[in-house]
């Protein structure tokens, strides 16, 4: 198909296709192009130009009404069929392999980060200055608890808010973190009451009672800290 018009010939056409160049089964970039080309050949020429301008309209204002008449042309006929044709071959080439690929890459697990804001928790020892700080304060309250034995509350409950806020800066959602902080509180305290039972019988003891019970709970809690994730 012609992509230009012949200015010498065809410019005085009254056929809109015939004066840019093309045939009726030109498709929408054929248009585009010979409009722009045969803009170049008119040059400075305002009545050449003003001719392509109404060619081009022409031809536009054609298309649409076929559309709303619903009309349709040989190039959408043939168009249609080449991708009917195309759909019905099996694919095997790489291209579609790689997008198959793709797909698979798209449907895989979650990542790791995203596991750790579900219910389920992981363990992972903290880096860097997070552990450093977590290990300072977990010192103290052990100190504290060691020296203080009637400071028991106090330490244990400012060991579950730290558990918490420790959580909820790895990733776990607030509800979570909250839930496996009291879990791990509760799973401490009754680990406690099992040794505080064993141990009951027993003379000459160097802990406290309450400590006895009150520290596999703070251990408990300051290991999900340093781990919990």
């Amino acid at each position: 198909m012609a992509s230009g018009v012949d200015l010498g010939s065809s410019s005085e056409s009254q056929d809109p296709y015939e004066r840019l160049g093309i045939s009726a089964d030109a498709g929408f970039e054929e248009v585009q192009r010979a409009r722009e080309t045969s803009l170049k050949a008119a040059g400075d020429d305002p009545m050449a130009r003003a001719r392509i301008e109404t060619a081009y309209d022409a031809v536009l204002m054609g298309r649409l009404r076929e559309r709303q008449s619903g009309t349709i042309s040989s190039a959408a006929v043939t168009a249609s069929r080449l991708e009917d044709q195309s759909a019905s071959k099996p694919s095997t080439s790489p291209v579609n392999t790689s997008a198959l690929l793709t797909r698979i890459r798209n449907l895989s697990l979650p990542s790791p980060k995203l596991n750790s804001a579900g219910f389920l928790p992981s363990l992972s020892l903290v880096e860097g200055q997070g552990l450093l700080v977590r290990l300072i304060a977990g010192g103290i309250g052990l100190l504290l608890l060691l020296a203080a034995p009637t400071a028991v509350d106090l330490v244990l409950a400012l060991s579950t808010i730290g558990l918490f806020i420790s959580q909820v800066k790895r990733g776990r959602r607030p509800l979570g973190a909250l839930g496996w902080s009291l879990a791990l509180v509760a799973l401490g305290l009754v680990l406690g009451a099992v040794i505080g039972a064993v141990f009951a019988t027993q003379a000459g003891l160097p802990l406290n009672p309450i400590l006895l019970e009150a520290l596999p709970a703070y251990l408990v809690v300051l290991a999900g800290i340093l781990l919990l994730v």
